[in-house]
């Protein structure tokens, strides 16, 4: 499905080479101010044509189409637009029958039967998450004193993400990363475990961004090596802070009031100049594929404002289903 959230809930659309691309948020409450300039700064660190990244320059002017009145929301479904302007469907026509290789490309023929759009990757590319990160601006408004912010630490193992990617390019080749998310101002209790914990809702959203192959919370995977002793974060305030924040800011998928801190993986670029092999699905031969098109070398450079959006997507659902059961900030029984 196309959609996610139980309150605050968002729908995307579009595909990479169709008229435009976009976002339908529902459960927004009414009165918050929003404007076109809200969206300019993450939409502009996500935006593309910087080096490591691809040439396709869109204007990415947010069309606020529906349920935004005189400056404030209206408590109505909010539809923001963006349109398909810079495209070159031409680059894609011998991909058509030939899948390219880690790309959504077969397994789209396989679960549509070819009727699929296959332009520039359709609606599993990259494109349709400009939706996410305007949805992203909405909900940060609504998580009161939290703030997000991620970092990429590095790409291919670079901490100079940029210098990795022009490298990679330059050897008609692509490159993968590791961003890092942190929320403070986090209150304890929000999280409605086991379904709908603040982790599975967080990983869920992130692994909706196409290149995400990873997450971890906290210190993550190398925990599988600790002892509980060294693991444990031991408790030194009775607000819930902790010595040590090795869960993440986070106990029973429930917010413990410490800093959330996760981690995601990104992959290489499936699109790359290098020739590849793959299979001719009319012929069922296989054969020699040089990928043409705009390409990202590394999309991990425009991850961190999308790793924002969902997190603080996330966080906006999970606040207004907590304030909805009032299962969190409630007096306390002692």
């Amino acid at each position: 499905m196309n959609s996610f959230g139980t309150i605050f809930r968002v729908s995307i659309y579009g595909e990479s080479h169709g008229p435009g691309v976009g976002v339908v948020i529902d459960g927004c409450p009414a009165g918050i101010p929003l404007s076109h300039e809200d969206f300019a700064a993450d939409i502009e660190r996500r935006r593309a044509g910087r080096p490591g990244t691809t040439p396709r320059a869109e204007k990415d002017r947010p069309f606020l189409m529906n349920g935004v009145f005189e400056g404030f929301t209206t408590g109505f479904p909010l539809h923001i637009h963006f349109a398909n302007g810079d495209t070159d469907s031409n680059a894609y026509d011998n991909i058509r029958h030939t899948p390219r290789p880690g790309h959504a490309d077969w397994a789209a023929f396989r679960k549509h039967g070819g009727f699929h759009d296959y332009r520039g990757g359709g609606h599993f590319s990259g494109r349709l998450t400009v939706g996410i990160v305007a949805a992203g601006v909405v909900a940060k408004k609504l998580i009161g004193d939290m703030t997000v912010a991620a970092t990429l630490l590095h790409a291919g193992g670079n901490p100079d993400g940029v210098a990795a990617a022009v490298a990679a390019q330059q050897d008609r080749d692509s490159v993968g990363g590791l961003a890092e998310v942190r929320v403070n101002g986090v209150p304890a209790g929000l999280g409605e475990p086991f379904f709908y914990s603040v982790e599975s809702v967080i990983s869920h959203l992130v692994f909706s961004i196409p290149a995400t192959k990873g997450i971890e919370f906290g210190t993550g995977f190398p925990c599988a090596t600790m002892r509980g002793s060294e693991f444990n974060d031991e408790f030194i305030h009775v607000d819930g802070t902790t010595r040590t924040n090795h869960s993440g800011g986070i106990n029973g998928g429930i917010t413990n009031g410490n800093e959330i801190v996760f981690r995601v993986a990104v992959r290489p670029t499936s699109s790359i100049g290098k020739p590849q092999h793959t299979v001719n699905l009319v012929s069922g031969q296989v054969e020699e594929l040089e990928v043409r098109g705009r390409h990202d070398a590394c999309i991990a450079l425009r991850f961190p404002p999308i790793l924002e959006a969902v997190t603080a997507i996330a966080l906006a659902d999970l606040l207004a289903i907590a304030r909805s059961t009032n299962s969190a900030g409630k007096k306390e029984r002692t």
